[in-house]
């Protein structure tokens, strides 16, 4: 790795570590949501932008309603939910990524 690629990976790691400390896990969804839409729809951003409003609202709806019914008479925090879904997705994104560019 050159160091520019260094530089440019502590500093995406700051970044994600200084967002997800502020705003919590439902924020993560902000990152892996985009990169997931772009898999579906390509690169095109006149798809990309609208459906990954709509994908991400409806994941949003979903991590809500299983917060609310996993556990019966207790509700899970949202970023536990989005956390164990988004982190796996997260890391396949990062893995298929290295497979691309090596």
């Amino acid at each position: 790795m050159t160091a520019v690629r260094i530089i440019l990976l502590l500093t995406c790691a700051f970044v994600t570590a200084t967002l997800v400390s502020a705003i919590g896990a439902v924020g993560f969804v902000g990152l892996v949501i985009p990169h997931v839409t772009r898999m579906l729809s390509g690169p095109g951003h006149r798809r990309t932008i609208p459906l990954t409003f709509l994908i991400g609202a409806h994941f949003m709806i979903l991590a809500d309603v299983v917060s609310r019914t996993l556990i019966v008479h207790q509700v899970l925090p949202i970023g536990v939910v989005t956390a164990l879904v988004g982190a796996p997705v997260f890391v396949a994104l990062l893995y298929q990524n290295r497979k691309e560019h090596p």
